[in-house]
């Protein structure tokens, strides 16, 4: 049993969950946000990526919410599309056998979709400020029960000229709620935030332990325009690294930097802005599954990425501003791992790299690219690397998701069939309990049950025999993304 997250008294769903999920120690940020938030408390968090953020607001909000209402408690705002989606699957995971329903809404994909989804049950939504505006005006996003409003990575929003919807959003929900906000800064357009729409909130200042020297190394190298391309090559064949990011500035250098490494023979992939929704989330699901060693990626892939064992970061081209560099070296080093990350810096961005150090507080160390003599020595073993393929990663939910299987019936609301009859019929399976039962999706004519334990199986099999409410449907294992 899962001792360290038990002193917060949390649910036995969702310390199951958390042990499943191989939560063992809080991390900081978590011992300091789980207790307050448990007792709704308004909370200000000023707190690095990577050090747990997500967890530390997901685990409350499965724990406060009541399964049993159907609107939505729970409103988590993010910056990007793929830290919407990231948080969507967290809270999932941690809520899986409290059978919490969580419920992403972003910019880019069908608003139909989403509205019906959003008519069913769903405990927590997550979503981008421009989409969930959009349902809120709409009257397709009923916020009459929410009790529990999230604003993650506030000074992204402000970056990308969103605070304004954020403000928007906030004026339209209920104000008796509990209001927490996380961010890496805090600028004075977030204070003002915090002082117009929360009641006095606690402070937590979680030290940035991730960009420190003792865990993260930072390298500088001085270099030419023209020599950029050849340096990245020789760094990486030296560095040799199981799991990198090239940072680049503009979606157009990405695919010149792509188009290049894929040439030489890098397995790696690319992911920016201008790629269709489906296509950033397969890019970099199989860089978390570790199908390819490199991705050439713009500061799309600096926000709400949580993929294990990344090395090696490079920024290709310094970023624009100074809290992007502490965004994008915190994708390595994460959960306590050490990590490197190396920039390249023409001669034309010293003065970034300067606001860069006034930043973090201290001198990047400067160093010489490796000479030809190192990389010849290094190059065999770095071709031997780049000819095997990669292990592949274990998701962290790897172990919840084995015992548990999608099953799909051709029949829903239209039938009038409820939940209640589902959970009615499989647990007259002998065997069964409605502890076996997971989330419960009911749409007009279709329905998809998570069946869990392991007994998924022995459900499909018997459900082709039995009625929901009369009706015999028909019944199979769902195919998942």
């Amino acid at each position: 049993m899962n001792r360290t997250f038990q002193k917060f008294m949390l649910g036995e769903d969702i310390i199951k969950a958390l042990t499943s999920l191989n939560y063992i120690e809080p991390t900081n940020v978590q011992k300091e946000v789980i207790p307050l938030a448990l007792k709704k408390k308004d909370i200000i968090v000023k707190s690095q990526t990577g050090s747990g953020k997500t967890a530390s607001f997901s685990v409350p909000l499965c724990e406060l919410v009541e399964w049993e209402e159907n609107k939505p408690q729970a409103l988590v705002l993010t910056p990007t599309r793929e830290l919407a989606a990231q948080v969507k699957d967290d809270i999932t995971n941690i809520g899986r056998y409290k059978r919490i329903k969580a419920t992403a809404i972003f910019g880019k994909q069908s608003f139909q979709k989403q509205q019906l989804e959003l008519k069913q049950k769903s405990h927590i939504v997550v979503g981008t400020p421009g989409r969930v505006l959009d349902h809120l005006e709409k009257g397709t996003f009923d916020v009459d029960k929410l009790a529990f409003l999230v604003i993650d990575e506030a000074d992204e929003m402000l970056n990308m000229g969103f605070i304004d919807q954020v403000e928007a959003i906030i004026q339209m929900l209920p104000t008796e709620r509990m209001t927490m906000l996380f961010s890496a800064t805090l600028p004075e357009d977030i204070a003002h935030l915090s002082k117009e729409y929360m009641k006095d909130p606690a402070f937590i200042d979680i030290k940035a332990e991730g960009i420190t020297t003792d865990r993260i190394k930072h390298i500088v190298y001085k270099v030419e325009v023209e020599e950029k391309f050849s340096i990245l090559k020789d760094i990486t064949i030296v560095e040799n690294p199981d799991s990198c990011i090239v940072f680049c500035a503009t979606q157009e250098e990405v695919e010149r930097v792509h188009r290049k490494l894929h040439r030489a023979g890098y397995p790696c992939g690319k992911l920016h802005g201008g790629l269709v929704q489906e296509d950033r989330f397969s890019v970099m699901n199989a860089f978390k599954r570790g199908e390819f060693r490199y991705l050439i990626a713009t500061d799309v892939a600096s926000r709400g990425i949580d993929v294990e064992d990344i090395s090696l970061v490079i920024n290709f081209d310094i970023p624009s501003d100074k809290e992007r560099y502490v965004h994008r070296i915190g994708r390595t080093a994460r959960a306590g791992k050490t990590g490197k990350a190396i920039t390249l810096v023409t001669e034309r961005e010293t003065n970034q790299l300067v606001d860069i150090e006034g930043y973090l507080g201290y001198t990047l160390s400067v160093a010489v690219a490796p000479n030809r003599e190192t990389v010849l020595r290094a190059e065999k073993s770095f071709v031997k690397k780049i000819e095997n393929r990669p292990s592949k990663k274990l998701e962290r939910n790897a172990k919840l998701e084995q015992d548990i299987m999608k099953l799909y019936f051709n029949g829903g609301k239209k039938k009038k069939i409820r939940a209640v009859d589902f959970v009615g019929t499989i647990c007259q399976i002998d065997g069964l309990t409605s502890e076996d039962i997971g989330i419960i999706s009911i749409q007009d004519n279709q329905t998809y049950v998570d069946i869990l334990n392991g007994k998924g199986p022995l459900v499909m099999k018997e459900m082709k025999n039995r009625t929901v409410k009369g009706k015999q449907l028909k019944v199979h294992e769902a195919r998942t993304k």
